[in-house]
């Protein structure tokens, strides 16, 4: 029996062997910390439908152990071909430098309304988390939005190659990962891979027509359908009120209260009214879905205690970092306190991108912040603001220094671990 036959006994695959089912494939997959091959027998005793290891496993001949080179390229192979074989999926791909998480999101929420639908779980967005969203599709799900993530030339490529999307959207291109992209122009031409595959497959890209940058990649011959202000867009939103959650207006839709902080995500909202207009998504149902949802896991999340907190440290580049900034300077009241964290894979302009980010601060008249990190602490030159090299001086600072009745914004890159503050301030 293939692998492929095995995996259709229950559409499951698995590379983690502490959550393995019976009918599952598990693949053991070779990590930085990790090696899967050291747990088959005891996966093998777990009653899965198939490993999937390495040919230099010692292990018993047993038909539903195979033995390949590489795992990995195996995983990959058979998510692609899995897509391939369902011929009434749609794939609508999302990537870009802010705000892909959560207009995939967003996206998934209006779409399911109308259609059996699968997305991408948290940031599952590399060359492992792609093809483990693919192996998620069963026979009856008609739309999967996936979204691909990348820190290296060529990735969006790899993976808009192997999942052969019907549909794309990229959110926005902007400054980061530059230790990996090289330079700005390294970020345009990775995002751009996705317009590429697209365009050689004669398939339809959503792209929001405010953006000259994201406009300027079209080709007058590209199937589009854009959204935005811009009155020449085929989906028109406007943006409404933001104080501090944000409204939207849309002619069919009316008024739109969403539960998200920042004008940033206006962008997000839009392109998730666009796709389910686009799809024949019901008036109400999307209007709905976009009310209902409520960003977690460190988006956008508004919480209210002693302080009232914007928690937003999921990640952070110097696009996303000038925006919440910004943002926050309109609505964070008489008491505010940004607590600010690195951000990282900058290279060579993470010297002048947080001294830039400090100039922003004070430019906006912030007077007290609190910046971690081994960058902010090297590069921050205003007095006023103190640093900590790491999360554990903030924490040890913020025992002895209780702060009440500030109105917090809290971002960084997700390695500085900002959310292990978030018990002494809320």
């Amino acid at each position: 029996m293939s692998i492929y036959e095995y995996y259709c006994k229950a559409y499951k695959v698995t590379t983690d062997s502490r959550k393995v089912e019976p009918d599952a494939v598990f693949f053991a997959l070779k990590g930085e910390r990790f090696d899967g091959n050291d747990f088959a027998l005891e996966v093998a005793e777990k009653g899965v439908a198939s490993l999937v290891v390495a040919d230099r496993q010692s292990l018993p001949d047993h038909p539903r152990i195979v033995k390949v080179n590489d795992a990995l390229e195996v995983l990959q192979g058979l998510a692609m071909m899995h897509r391939l074989m369902m011929p009434n999926l749609k794939v609508l791909a999302i990537t870009g430098t802010n705000g892909k998480t959560t207009t995939k999101e967003l996206v998934s929420a209006v779409l399911s309304k109308k259609y059996p639908l699968i997305h991408t779980e948290g940031n599952l967005n590399n060359h492992i988390g792609v093809p483990l969203t693919l192996l998620r599709i069963t026979p009856e799900t008609r739309m999967a939005v996936v979204e691909m993530g990348a820190n290296h030339p060529g990735e969006i490529k790899f993976l808009a190659d192997r999942t052969e999307p019907d549909f794309g959207i990229i959110t926005n291109i902007g400054r980061a990962h530059l230790e990996g992209f090289g330079d700005f122009d390294g970020v345009v031409r990775t995002k751009n891979e996705l317009y590429e595959n697209l365009r050689k497959n004669g398939k339809t890209i959503f792209v929001n027509r405010d953006n000259p940058l994201l406009m300027g990649l079209i080709d007058p011959k590209d199937h589009i359908y854009s959204y935005g202000q811009d009155e020449k867009a085929d989906c028109i939103v406007k943006p409404g009120s933001c104080n501090p959650y944000l409204n939207v207006h849309q002619e069919r839709l009316g008024e739109i209260h969403t539960q998200l902080i920042g004008a940033y995500n206006f962008e997000n909202v839009a392109a998730a009214i666009a796709v389910g207009t686009y799809f024949g998504v019901a008036d109400n149902d999307i209007r709905e879905a976009l009310e209902a949802y409520k960003p977690t896991n460190g988006r956008s999340q508004v919480i209210e205690g002693k302080n009232h907190i914007i928690m937003d440290a999921y990640n952070a580049n110097p696009t996303s970092m000038t925006a919440a900034v910004r943002n926050f300077k309109t609505i964070c009241g008489e008491h505010p306190l940004p607590i600010l964290g690195d951000m990282r894979e900058l290279g060579e302009a993470s010297e002048s991108e947080h001294r830039g980010i400090c100039d922003l601060l004070w430019m906006f008249g912030f007077r007290e912040a609190f910046l971690v990190g081994p960058c902010f602490s090297k590069y921050n030159e205003h007095p006023e603001y103190l640093t900590f090299p790491s999360v554990e001086d903030l924490v040890a600072y913020l025992e002895a220094h209780p702060v009440e009745g500030k109105s917090i914004l809290v971002k960084g890159s997700r390695g500085i671990r900002l959310e292990k503050a978030l018990p002494l301030i809320q």
